[in-house]
């Protein structure tokens, strides 16, 4: 009886445990996606106010031209998400109107990194 309450509760701290790690890694990855996209479009210091904001630290930030890699830190879980900004003009519509200014996500950066900052 002693040994199944033990075992009862071996289970339920490693299951605990286990969506704590889960909740880390969405954490992680949304961080990361809000990261990059502010990144690409404002820098560094957006980057790392926006994993901030998401409940993450910002340790890396690469630049190269107008694509931007980061990586960001939840608790254990360290994920990686790139962006990139791109204007695209288009002749005017109507006089003052100005080009638009796109951000793409590519997601498919995530996972666990070897990034460095």
């Amino acid at each position: 009886m002693v040994l199944a309450a033990v075992m009862t509760m071996g289970l339920i701290l490693a299951a605990a445990e286990v969506g704590r790690v889960l909740d880390e890694a969405a954490r992680a990855r949304t961080a990361a996606d809000a990261a990059a996209l502010a990144g690409a479009a404002a820098g560094r210091s957006a980057a790392a106010e926006m994993a901030a904001a998401n409940g993450a630290e910002l340790v890396a930030f690469e630049r190269d031209g107008d694509r931007v890699t980061v990586a960001v830190r939840s608790g254990r879980v360290v994920r990686r998400s790139r962006a990139e900004a791109s204007v695209t003009w288009s002749a005017p519509a109507r006089a003052g109107s100005r080009g638009v200014e796109r951000l793409r996500l590519n997601s498919g950066g995530h996972g666990r990194s070897g990034l460095a900052s």
